[in-house]
């Protein structure tokens, strides 16, 4: 069980947060990733339990869904590892991005599912035309723009919707859980600034766990 009064807690790996909910979303994350080889496939099969997850209340604890002025990401964006594989394969994690706030263009690297479980947000998905080979430059444009509701969710599948900035439009803080293929927060993913084309390699890190070194496992 995580230690709710102190969320910079000394584990790093596993459950962060254990509950039957988060179980159960890992163990048919894991099932379904051992029986289906196509990745749209598994992420569709895995779309009913992760529905389940979001639907379900008191599994979060409050610390988990709060602002954290200190993050990388910045904008007292909060990122809160739930459940981290050890071999940096899966991770299951909160991102609290604060009322009227709205995180970086920024990419993930990895397929999966973002669900919102508290409060509003508007994403903005852009599509790069260029064919990445200058790691500095990117040239994006809008693909296109969508508001979630608590309990709503996508797929993410990379290279496609794979770019994106999420701004809260509720008057409380949101907050979405994210079920992805990486150590998302400890991998180096890039920040992009649309309109002067720049990209930016960025490791967000985690608000309560830290991230290995660079080299060792947390580099899927």
């Amino acid at each position: 069980m995580c230690d709710l009064g102190h969320p910079h807690g000394h584990h790093a790996f596993g459950y962060l947060v254990d509950s039957p909910e988060i179980r159960a979303l890992i163990d048919e994350t894991r099932r379904l990733t051992h029986e289906i080889a196509d990745t749209a496939a598994r992420v569709e099969a895995m779309k009913p339990a992760f529905a389940r997850l979001l639907a379900a209340e008191g599994w979060l604890p409050e610390p988990y869904g709060a602002p954290d002025h200190s993050s990388g990401m910045g904008s007292g964006i909060g990122q809160y590892a739930l459940y981290r594989a050890e071999d940096g394969s899966l991770t299951l994690f909160s991102l609290v991005i604060p009322a009227g706030a709205e995180t970086p263009v920024h990419d993930h690297l990895a397929w999966g599912l973002i669900g919102v479980y508290r409060g509003r947000q508007h994403e903005t998905v852009y599509q790069r035309l260029d064919d990445g080979r200058d790691e500095s430059r990117a040239e994006l444009v809008v693909s296109r723009a969508q508001t979630a509701e608590t309990g709503d969710f996508y797929a993410l599948l990379p290279p496609r919707d794979d770019i994106h900035l999420v701004k809260t439009v509720s008057d409380v803080p949101s907050v979405s859980i994210h079920l992805l293929a990486n150590d998302t927060a400890c991998v180096w993913r890039h920040r992009f600034h649309p309109a002067t084309g720049e990209v930016k390699a960025f490791r967000s890190g985690y608000s309560n766990a830290p991230c290995p070194p660079d080299g060792t496992t947390s580099t899927a």
